[in-house]
């Protein structure tokens, strides 16, 4: 149906810079108004269980590897424009590598996902002045050339952080990103903060105009199961307690319910290595050891987690049969907890404050409550709740603030486990949040990067993995085994997808 609007409730954006993003909030609105060199794209969309989800060429139409394995040279499609129909090239590439790599950009993720670039992390250091290995070799060509010849370079060029933006646009006015003049298959029409986020079809994107005209997110909040029944908006996601009515076949809703594929997910609590009393693994370990996993995921989610035995998600790549996790054994983490540096005087255990995100004093939710009543009841120790707002949260996570903090998950930003385990637990990552460190853990990550034999590779991470769950510096909690999802029945192609990639160019929508 041409000029059609698709309406669903958002969360608001903690950001809408691609080099700053680090949360699945604002890349999912940030995905879709901007682009890099290589995509992530499904090749079989419909089957929703096997998408087949394959790296393609975006603003790149073709690249070539050097025999070392180190250079990419990138190709531009000649038809790849900014919003404002200005051709995209590769100094604009060449321009956003820099920006990404100024310090005073104070992405948190710069070095995670173009560290590998050669000078990259001599510019985050101020050493150097530019990025010697982004070079432009003719307005529609750039050779990229990292370290070392690396399996997982082209998904890592598939986040935000490598997505190209308009010299113009960023440094003419301070505030560029309410009226961003993107590349992707829709525009930021209108973003108004606590009310909507709007945005518009571009009708010249390079891999195909979208199909409908606008997306409309409210952000004000409200029953989004009642605004779909009043047909204020199109699609919803479905909570636990309206659920088992609707899986009814009688149910009148039963037909627009969609199920979704398991998620690349892993919901967590991370313990600071650092702080008191988590220097100490066997307090960490005692932790994991003091959470009924099984119940919880029963009682209060009605088996639709998953369990979480180790970090990789079941289904990714690289996940290992093999890993055991920690059962629920409270006698054990009373003992572990008796045999730790802090054991021989419980009366003086150091207090713990559980930082989750939140407004300060809103209800902690029925499942952090649980374990912390778990932990109290198997340890005997009770910590004290701070909850901060979603934006400060994570930039106080990203400073290792924290004593302990929950309320988090990890999504998978590519298909690969270097993005879990390398991009989390390696000692100098900027994603590693709990100051975990392992030397022989970050030899063997280090290891990895360099073995291009994918079953070799793999067998590293699996020996890592094992690892890191040993020294314990997290409590893997669940992976997303499936959620439901309503639309209505004249929205069609609303794929569903387990890592957030571009998706509402498919979308189109029939008469009612």
């Amino acid at each position: 149906m041409e000029g059609a609007t698709l309406v669903r409730v958002g969360r608001e954006p903690p950001t809408l810079d691609p080099h700053l993003t680090v949360d699945t909030d604002s890349a999912m609105y940030i995905v879709e108004v901007y682009g890099g060199l290589v995509t992530i794209e499904p090749q079989n969309p419909h089957d929703l269980f096997n998408p087949q989800l394959e790296i393609v060429g975006d603003l790149a139409e073709a690249w070539e590897i050097s025999d070392d394995g180190r250079t990419y040279t990138f190709h531009l499609r000649e038809e790849g424009r900014f919003h404002n129909g200005k051709p995209v090239t590769a100094q604009d590439f060449k321009w956003s590598v820099e920006r990404i790599g100024d310090p005073s950009t104070e992405s948190p993720v710069a070095a995670v996902f173009l560290g590998d670039v050669v000078g990259f992390n001599d510019k985050l250091d101020s050493k150097t002045t530019e990025v010697s290995g982004a070079q432009v070799i003719d307005e529609h060509t750039l050779a990229v050339t990292v370290d070392a010849p690396k399996a997982y370079i082209l998904a890592k060029l598939t986040y935000p952080t490598a997505f190209v933006l308009d010299r113009d646009d960023v440094e003419g006015d301070p505030f560029w990103f309410r009226d961003p003049n993107g590349t992707g298959p829709f525009r930021l029409a209108e973003y108004i903060p606590g009310e909507v986020l709007r945005l518009e079809g571009n009708e010249a994107y390079h891999l195909g105009a979208p199909k409908l005209e606008e997306v409309r997110y409210l952000l004000s909040g409200g029953d989004s199961l009642l605004m779909y029944q009043n047909d204020e908006i199109h699609v919803t996601g479905v909570n636990l307690l309206n659920l088992e009515g609707m899986l009814d076949p009688s149910h009148p809703l039963n037909q627009q319910l969609h199920q979704a594929p398991p998620s690349f997910d892993l919901s967590y609590i991370g313990m600071n290595a650092s702080l008191a009393p988590f220097d100490d693994p066997k307090v960490r370990q005692a932790f994991n050891y003091a959470i009924d996993k099984e119940t919880l995921s029963s009682a209060l989610y009605q088996g639709l987690v998953a369990p979480a035995k180790g970090i990789l998600p079941p289904g990714f790549p690289g996940y290992n049969l093999d890993i055991q996790g920690y059962e629920y054994d409270p006698a054990k983490a009373k003992q572990l907890l008796l045999e730790s540096k802090y054991g021989e005087n419980m009366d003086e255990f150091p207090r713990i404050t559980f930082t989750l995100p939140g407004s300060f004093g809103a209800p902690v939710s029925p499942v952090m409550e649980a374990i912390m009543q778990m932990w109290r009841q198997s340890m005997g120790i009770d910590m004290e709740i701070l909850q901060t707002e979603w934006a400060i949260f994570l930039q106080d996570l990203h400073q290792n603030r924290f004593q302990i903090f929950g309320g988090l998950g990890w999504i998978a930003d590519y298909p690969d486990p270097e993005n879990f385990l390398d991009g989390l637990f390696h000692s100098e990552s900027d994603n590693n949040n709990t100051g975990y460190s392992n030397p022989e853990v970050d030899r063997l990550l280090e290891k990895a990067r360099l073995e291009l034999d994918q079953e070799a590779r793999f067998a590293i991470y699996h020996t890592v993995e094992k690892m890191i769950m040993e020294d314990a510096p997290w409590v893997p909690l669940w992976h997303g085994e499936s959620g439901f999802v309503l639309w209505k029945p004249y929205v069609k192609d609303y794929f569903l997808f387990p890592l957030i990639i571009p998706k509402l160019r498919y979308v189109y929508m029939t008469e009612k």
